[in-house]
């Protein structure tokens, strides 16, 4: 039988459905099993070094990828940081996928979306690989968006990552890791990090991933996004790139206390020059007494690390009159 996918496109008010449709007569289809849900959390970049210029274009980066938000959502952190993907399936005659994306506006055009990028390549690999799509009917996704956009955290990528892989336990773990991180890859740089979910030191454009053991467990994070949007041409206009001073493959071995003068971010350099008040809050969280606080990706959030979480609560009620998105948790 002819595999032929086609699209269609639903506009609704507060959500937009938009389905691959794959022709398959629906035979022996599984017991419908409850939705699966994942609390998406976000990364944030330790150190961040512009090491050299591609061929292709690219840059080769050295950064230090730690996840954060891991804990929100439940009772001890309440606070809406993370998103909440779910993923499920109705059984029937016509196989698709359906989307819904609550929660804080995405500004993008569905087809660009990460989610639906990630289900439809998804069920590509599976339509080409298995016989058996058909048999789950209709896939249901729906993303709870709290996770900002455009703030350097990572969560357009990770929201790909998560629809990645629930959409593989849906069908029984067909594909291993290394599989996933594959058809993640084609997504974006770092959208294979949230596969895994552990520090990890990465290199290349970001792809090139390996673990390393440093905790920041006991610390409290402050996260502040300013509303200040940043290019990814702006962040690289007047990058030089060069071999960095300090190896950040060696930052578990680095006490925190001296982060603050050889872990740097060099889009600092060129960011701050065009948004001076990014610079500025980033000074103003040290004389709040952060221990180390700096832009993550290219911007344009800001965090900071404290090891007392009451001058942590205290800078963010400072900063709460300034700043609406703001969050405070602990590591």
């Amino acid at each position: 039988m002819p595999k032929i996918l086609r699209f269609f496109l639903i506009l609704r008010i507060i959500a937009f459905h938009y389905a691959p449709i794959i022709n398959f007569k629906t035979s022996n289809p599984p017991n419908p099993t409850p939705p699966m849900i994942r609390f998406v959390n976000a990364k944030i970049n330790i150190g961040l070094n512009v090491v050299a210029k591609r061929q292709d274009g690219y840059h080769d980066l050295e950064t230090v990828f730690y996840p954060v938000g891991l804990e929100c959502g439940l009772p001890h952190q309440p606070q809406p940081f993370d998103d909440i993907l779910e993923v499920g399936y109705q059984p029937g005659d016509i196989s698709g996928c359906r989307f819904q994306f609550l929660g804080r506006p995405i500004d993008c055009p569905p087809k660009k979306n990460l989610v639906v990028k990630a289900a439809s390549l998804f069920l590509r690999h599976y339509n080409e690989d298995f016989d058996d799509l058909g048999n789950y009917g209709m896939f249901e996704i729906s993303l709870d968006k709290h996770l900002p956009d455009g703030a350097g955290l990572g969560g357009g990528s990770a929201d790909a990552a998560f629809t990645l892989q629930l959409l593989n336990e849906t069908v029984g773990k067909k594909y291993d890791d290394r599989q996933l991180a594959e058809m993640a890859l084609k997504l974006g740089a770092d959208c294979p990090f949230f596969l895994y979910n552990k520090p990890c030191f990465a290199e290349g454009i970001g792809e090139v991933l390996n673990p390393i053991n440093l905790s920041l467990e006991g610390y409290t994070l402050l996260i502040v996004k300013p509303d200040i949007h940043v290019s990814t041409a702006d962040a690289f206009a007047g990058i030089v790139p060069k071999k960095p001073e300090f190896d950040l493959r060696f930052l578990p071995y680095l006490p925190i206390e001296d982060w603050k003068n050889k872990v740097v971010n060099d889009f600092e350099s060129t960011v701050f020059a065009k948004h001076p008040e990014l610079g500025i809050l980033k000074q103003s969280l040290y004389d709040g007494g952060a221990i180390y606080a700096s832009m993550t990706g290219s911007g344009s959030a800001i965090y900071a690390l404290f090891d007392s979480a009451d001058l942590a609560r205290k800078e963010r009620t400072r900063l709460e009159s300034t700043y609406q998105a703001i969050w405070l948790f602990g590591l």
